[in-house]
């Protein structure tokens, strides 16, 4: 009853919002008050245009406002955005953001983002390249839908459009600092101003500080530290502006961020209660190793070996603007990044020894990226054209070490309990396999090269009829080296006795047996492929068209029809196939691990509209996407696959307000998204490998993991003087998100009920904010959520709960402290 409230609630937002509106005007009209919005400017079709002119659903959040609600980084960003929602997983820079339901889970290297992000015009290989705080921030664009088109590399779903703050010609300075609950501390310094006449600079530098929110029992292994999910890094960006001529600029910005922290460790949200359950099992090894209770919002959590990660983000890039003429501007955009993650984990995610990844930097995710884009953009035929010609290049190199190693326990846990004790029965018995320190020790090296040339025209057929046609030509090319190392394998003895164990136990019992013993990891046949080299090129169109209609200065309608593409790749992880011959199983190495790229064709009917003298922005569209091949990354509790689902099809209404009442001083800002994200109906035979159908039994014709129904947000802002020549500011942000599962493959104990995050801030400053002091608190009211579900890593049968263990990545708990800041 309390959802369906919610609901009805989000469906009657704009129909309560006019009321208020009218009411608040009549009360100023007599006080003679005029408010509006001021103009948003926005980049979505790479030139400066009005919002409301701009035929695109987008979300545009200036610095301001995320300043005022405590946004630093993209995945604080969802509390201000409808359709979107950010995670992260097994550590922090695995990032994934998803519009209107559709990403693509990023714990593998392999597979391109759905959802891209761009920087200052530069676009980030993947979603955790570019978590970090942004700093100083002038707006933030989410474009929702593909962009086959403007921005770098084709994305399917949409873009994240981040506009730093740049240099000044006025002489700025600004320091923050910040404390709170869990040990937290940060502090932030910036200055910006002229250097000589053609010369202007920025810097800022930054620090953050916090204890771990997650308790953690170690058991007996060599992790020291009690507590997890801590923060602990530091971030500058350098910048100059050379503007020798009023026709040319010049601006070049560097930037570095160093991270070393500890993340993250997974609680059980589900444990099976069977006698012979997994949980049950590893009590026996190690007792005390997790929680057989599944309280997850206990936060507590087990781990025995480290989670730190160290990660370093650095990079410069160079932006140049030439005005040729009056009408046609050439814009080059050339960088050159580094980003390098190396993790620990506690791979199983209790205190028992069983797997771990090592933290001594061997185990890690490496991108180097060059990237050149140049674009020719101008006006013609009386300014009734706009157009625009250009071309992209990106040359990614990523190398990654994926390092898997079995603990003490693993023997004693998985031969000894899991498989019953059989190993020992056909020779394998503790030294011969799974030794102390022996695993899988994979590295893979994948070049690729990106090249695109593309163009994107508005012509004013009328004053009021304009159409805009964008095309884009995408040739993708990938190479990748793989070379495996296994020890302490399992798989050929375990071959080699199938008929043993046929006699002993019965042919289904030694099925299961041997495809125990030939996990992933436990096969040596990947040793035998040695180094193998897979390459794959792909040249596809994509772009857009456009039409819209200014029925009156307050009203412009359009319809548009977008194709995005998303380019194929490789699996960074291990695939195998069972082959059955005279009676006897075969685990086999693949040595294909490439999956197809990704398609969607987009239909928007749309509408940007101003009511009450421009007081009020209301802007709505209707879409409907249908996703081709679209990539799906699951993990299956031993390994990550790789697929390509035949379908989804995503549809339903975005609708986006700013609202400024006849209130001196009071601002509101929020939107509603509606989205059926569903995957069509598809058999086995469809998928890459068919024998994975039953990892993915839940997904036909269901909704898509991560995909809410209903997703609101709502961030209000209220600002006036008090006292003698002071300033009261508060803000409450709050974003509402349907029912919905967390987990790739659908399992019901991964599902989140529908919640509400709130975010709130107090602050009192001096008139001219010379200084500011903030009381503040995200997730106020301390809501409980599960950010990511997933198969408890060497503790799931996928066919029987009741001896299964589940696991989940929290949301973070409530945190409340004050920041200081000071303007010079």
């Amino acid at each position: 009853m309390q959802i369906q409230k919610l609901l009805r609630t989000a469906a009657l937002a704009p129909v309560l919002l006019a009321a208020g509106v009218t009411a608040a005007q009549a009360q100023d009209v007599e006080a003679g008050a005029e408010r509006a919005v001021e103009e948003i400017v926005v980049t979505a079709q790479k030139r400066e245009q009005s919002l409301q002119d701009v035929p695109i659903v987008v979300t545009s959040v200036s610095g301001e406002l995320m300043r005022d609600a405590g946004v630093r980084d993209i995945r604080e960003l969802t509390v201000l955005t409808p359709g979107l929602t950010v995670t992260s997983t097994s550590n922090e820079t695995i990032v994934t953001a998803r519009v209107r339901g559709v990403g693509t889970v990023g714990d593998n290297p392999g597979l391109e983002s759905s959802v891209g992000v761009v920087i200052d015009g530069v676009y980030r290989p993947r979603n955790g390249v570019s978590f970090g705080d942004l700093g100083e921030v002038t707006r933030i664009e989410v474009l929702k839908g593909p962009q086959g088109t403007l921005f770098g590399k084709n994305t399917s779903a949409g873009v994240i459009n981040i506009i730093t703050a740049g240099p000044t010609r006025e002489l700025t300075a600004e320091s923050e600092a910040t404390v709170g609950n869990f040990g937290q501390f940060g502090f932030t310094n910036a200055i910006s101003g002229p250097l000589t006449d053609t010369l202007a600079g920025r810097i800022f530098v930054g620090g953050r500080h916090r204890d771990g929110y997650q308790d953690i029992e170690t058991g007996p292994g060599p992790r020291g530290n009690t507590h997890d999910n801590n923060q602990n890094f530091y971030t500058g960006r350098a910048q100059l502006l050379w503007e020798p001529v009023d026709t040319l600029s010049l601006r070049l910005i560097a930037d570095y961020t160093k991270r070393d922290e500890d993340c993250c460790v997974g609680t059980q949200l589900f444990v099976g209660q069977a006698a012979n359950s997994r949980a049950n099992f590893i009590e026996q090894v190690r007792p005390g190793s997790l929680d057989t209770t599944s309280t997850p919002f206990d936060r507590q959590g087990y781990a025995n070996r480290s989670t730190a990660q160290r990660v370093e983000d650095k990079g410069v890039s160079a932006e140049a603007n030439w005005d040729i003429t009056p009408d046609m501007t050439l814009t080059s955009v050339t960088a050159i990044r580094n980003w390098r993650a190396e993790t620990g984990q506690d791979s199983d995610f209790t205190a028992a020894d069983l797997v771990y990844r090592p933290a001594d930097g061997s185990n890690f995710v490496e991108f180097g990226q060059v990237s050149q884009e140049v674009r020719l953009a101008g006006q013609a035929v009386d300014n009734r054209l706009n157009w625009l010609v250009g071309g992209f290049y990106a040359k990614e190199d990523l190398d990654s070490r994926a390092i898997l190693r079995y603990g003490t326990d693993y023997y004693a846990y998985f031969a000894g309990r899991v498989l019953g004790g059989a190993p020992a029965l056909i020779g394998l018995v503790p030294g011969t396999i799974f030794q102390n320190g022996n695993g899988s020790d994979d590295r893979y090296s994948q070049e690729g090269e990106t090249f695109a040339l593309f163009t994107n025209n508005s012509f004013a057929i009328t004053d009021a009829l304009e159409a805009t046609v964008g095309l884009r030509w995408t040739r993708d090319e990938k190479t990748l080296v793989t070379d495996y190392s296994s020890t302490g394998t399992s798989c050929d003895q375990g071959e080699a006795a199938f008929a043993t164990l046929v006699r002993v136990a019965g042919a289904a019992t030694a099925q299961t047996i041997v495809g125990g013993l030939c996990l992933n990891a436990q096969n040596n046949d990947f040793d035998d492929l040695g180094v193998t080299t897979q390459e794959r090129t792909e040249e596809e169109w994509s772009g857009t068209a456009k039409l819209s209609y200014r029925f009156s200065p307050d009203l412009m309608a359009y319809g548009s029809y977008s194709r995005g593409y998303k380019a194929g790749g490789f699996n960074l992880d291990r695939e195998q196939a069972i082959v059955i011959a005279g009676g006897l199983p075969n685990f086999t190495a693949d040595p294909d691990t490439s999956f197809k790229g990704e398609f969607v064709d987009s239909f928007e009917l749309g509408a940007k509209t101003s009511w009450f003298g421009n007081s009020l922005l209301l802007n709505a569209a209707l879409f409907h996407q249908t996703f081709k091949d679209f990539q799906l990354n699951t993990f299956v509790g031993t390994a990550f696959v790789v697929e390509t689902i035949p379908e989804v099809i995503s549809r339903g209404v975005d609708l986006d307000f700013i609202y400024v009442p006849q209130i001196d001083g009071l601002t509101f800002q929020g939107g509603v998204t509606y989205a059926e994200t569903e995957i069509s109906p598809f058999v086995a035979g469809e998928l890459i490998n068919p024998s994975r159908f039953n990892s993915l039994r839940r997904l036909p014709g269901a909704q898509l993991s991560f995909a809410p129904r209903w997703s609101a947000s709502l961030a209000g802002t209220y600002e006036r003087d008090v006292l003698d020549g002071m300033k009261f500011k508060s803000n409450v942000s709050a974003k509402y998100t349907s029912r919905y599962n967390t987990g790739s493959d659908l399992h019901p104990s991964k599902e989140q009920d529908a919640m509400v995050l709130v975010n709130a801030r107090v602050a009192l400053s001096t008139a001219d904010e010379a200084w500011t002091v903030e009381l503040w608190s995200n997730n106020l009211f301390d809501k409980d959520y599960v950010q990511v579900g997933f198969n408890g890593p060497y503790q799931v049968d996928e066919n029987n709960d009741s001896v299964s263990v589940y696991d989940a990545f929290l949301g973070a708990p409530r945190t409340v402290g004050a920041t200081l800041r000071f303007r010079y």
